[in-house]
């Protein structure tokens, strides 16, 4: 990705809001802009609907990056220009803390096992892949035998209370696993209970740098992004 570096005279700060799935992937592309332009990111990360809330309460941002229905609201209300520039999706993993044995998730009747043996099961307590994976229990028919083991979490902490011993295992958004301490991916849910979360971004309407921010989208959908962002997890679109 060759973006030529702008002089400090140029240089623009832009300010991104953005979800927490994609969060190792975010980073370290941003990283990467502002190493190849010159600019500096303002990033902060949040809850996908607290996001949305912050926008449509008049928080200040350049570019937002989330779920592809928050973004597509958001166009809609007229606060981000549209149309959406898609970066890429992830399944839900699962996750122990480092040093624990990895239970066996490869199948349905496995996954369901492992999930009625752990004492305490983190996932996102308003996080999509948090909502999903409460459905997924019902589904398996193991809500009501779950419900004293469950742990929903604020996003910051989801996968750190793992880490902390606060749980045996945590179910999220498989990007969200990467890079944090202290913890160990054990794999992905099984195929047949798996869901896709996507991540998109777009650029505010009102925005206050409106060109490096759309450079910035540029950067995270270019077809060399992809290196970093399977890296972190992200299949890319």
């Amino acid at each position: 990705m060759s973006l030529a570096a702008a002089s400090p005279s140029q240089a623009a700060e832009i300010k991104v809001l953005s979800g927490n799935g994609p969060k190792a992937a975010v980073r370290e592309l941003c990283a990467q802009f502002e190493k190849a332009t010159g600019n500096t990111i303002d990033l902060r990360f949040g809850v996908n609907v607290d996001v949305k809330k912050k926008i449509e309460a008049g928080e200040r941002f350049d570019v937002v990056i989330g779920n592809p229905p928050i973004i597509d609201a958001l166009i809609k209300e007229g606060a981000v220009i549209g149309p959406r520039a898609d970066i890429g999706r992830s399944g839900l993993g699962v996750a122990v803390r480092a040093g624990e044995a990895k239970p066996d998730i490869a199948t349905i009747d496995s996954f369901k096992r492992a999930l009625l043996a752990a004492k305490a099961v983190a996932y996102p307590g308003r996080g999509a892949s948090g909502i999903y994976f409460v459905s997924l229990l019902d589904r398996l028919g193991i809500k009501g035998e779950m419900e004293g083991k469950l742990k929903p979490m604020e996003a910051e902490d989801t996968v750190e209370v793992v880490a902390r011993g606060e749980a045996d295992m945590v179910v999220v958004v498989a990007t969200r696993i990467t890079d944090v301490p202290g913890v160990e991916f054990v794999g992905p849910i099984p195929e047949e209970l798996q869901t896709k979360i996507g991540f998109a971004a777009g650029v505010a309407t009102s925005a206050k740098e409106s060109e490096p921010a759309k450079a910035l989208i540029r950067f995270l959908t270019a077809p060399a992004a992809a290196v970093t962002l399977r890296a972190k997890g992200v299949d890319p679109i």
